[in-house]
This record gives C-alpha cells, sequence and structure tokens, in this order.
C-alpha cells in the first residue's frame, strides 16, 4: 500500500511516505481464514491513523532549506549575524530576508544562491562567485565586494551598494537603477583578477 499526504497552506510541505505491504498481507491471509479479531481490525485502523498524523507534522522549517553544503541547516528568514561562510561551497542557498550583518562569505561560491530582501550591512563578500545571485531588494551597503564576481546578478528593486568596497568587482550584465550606477562609477576602480574584466567598464561607466 501506498500513502501519499499532501498538505497545503500552513506552511507545511509536501510529504510522501511509502512502505512495505507486510502488515496488509498478513491481514489479508487473517481475513482469508477468518481468523482476524475485532481487536486486529481497531489495531491496524489505529495503525493507519498514526501514519496519516505523522504526515501532518512535518517540519514547516523544511520549506525554508537551501541546498549546498547547508541544505540541512535553515538558512532562510535567519538572524545570521556574524557567521563564518568562508570559503564554503553555498550553489543556490537560501538566504532570503535572513539578516546577514557582518557575515563573512570571503571566497565562498554562492553561484545562483538567493540574497532577497536580506540584510548584509557589513558583510565580507570579497572574492566571493556570485554569478547569478539574487540581491533583490537586500541592504549590501557597507559591504566587501572587492573582487568578487557578480556576473548576471539581479539588483532590481531598492538593492542598495551605498558605502560598500567594490575594488575589483564585476557587475557585468548586472542590471541597476540609473542613480544606482551613477554612484557606484563614482567609487569604481580596479581590475577583476578572475575575469579580468576592470570594474568600471562592467558597471558601463562613461
Amino acid at each position: 500500500m501506498n500513502i501519499v499526504g499532501s498538505v497545503r497552506g500552513c506552511g507545511f510541505e509536501y510529504a510522501e511516505l511509502h512502505y512495505l505491504p507486510i502488515y496488509d498481507l498478513v491481514f489479508e491471509d487473517k481475513l482469508e481464514k477468518g481468523s482476524f479479531s475485532l481487536s486486529e481490525t481497531f489495531s491496524k485502523a489505529g495503525l493507519l491513523a498514526l501514519v496519516s498524523a505523522s504526515i501532518l507534522l512535518v517540519d514547516p522549517a523544511l520549506a525554508f532549506k537551501g541546498g549546498g553544503p547547508y541544505g540541512s541547516e535553515v538558512t532562510r528568514g535567519q538572524d545570521l549575524t556574524g557567521k563564518d561562510f568562508s570559503g564554503k561551497t553555498l550553489i543556490k542557498q537560501d538566504f532570503k530576508t535572513s539578516i546577514l550583518r557582518q557575515a563573512n562569505f570571503k571566497g565562498a561560491k554562492l553561484l545562483g544562491a538567493s540574497f532577497f530582501d536580506a540584510d548584509l550591512t557589513g558583510a565580507d563578500l570579497s572574492e566571493a562567485d556570485l554569478r547569478g545571485v539574487d540581491f533583490s531588494l537586500a541592504n549590501v551597503t557597507k559591504a566587501n565586494l572587492s573582487n568578487a564576481n557578480l556576473e548576471g546578478a539581479l539588483a532590481t528593486g531598492n538593492t542598495s551598494f551605498k558605502g560598500s568596497n567594490i575594488t575589483g568587482a564585476d557587475f557585468t550584465d548586472v542590471p541597476l537603477r540609473d542613480d544606482q550606477r551613477e554612484y557606484l562609477c563614482k567609487v569604481a576602480d580596479g581590475v577583476n583578477p578572475i575575469t579580468g574584466n576592470a570594474t568600471r567598464d562592467t558597471l558601463l561607466c562613461n
């Protein structure tokens, strides 16, 4: 028998449970021989009820887990102030709405990760692989982005890089508001050591 529990809403994640039909075989054998008792019937019904209830008790936090080596750790909507992620492989990790002030991501591989509406004030993102990262609505002020590769990253909405060190950062194909681009061009310098692109050129500065 295959039991599938699907719960929508309330923050519950889809859950699916399979179990071997040994219990069913025993029960059906007793049924054919007429040797089952009323207590066994209720026992089986109780077991099925217990399994169904366990499906409903799936931890809602599971829906917020990201990928990479921290897939077993909840990183979305969390206070991760000052946490050390330096050098880690965090591809497609989910940091949406998290507080990451002064967090250390130096040299981390964050390809495709999401920092949507996250607070990265003062975070160290130097030398990090930030290609395709979602910085939409994120606060990236006073962060260290030196020598980081942000090719194809998203920075829509009110994303702010004010006060950040962008020396040697590569902003190729990063959509920026005109005022944000103008500000970054005033402080841009250096060449990215990985791509060989000058920061000012990737920002399309005049």
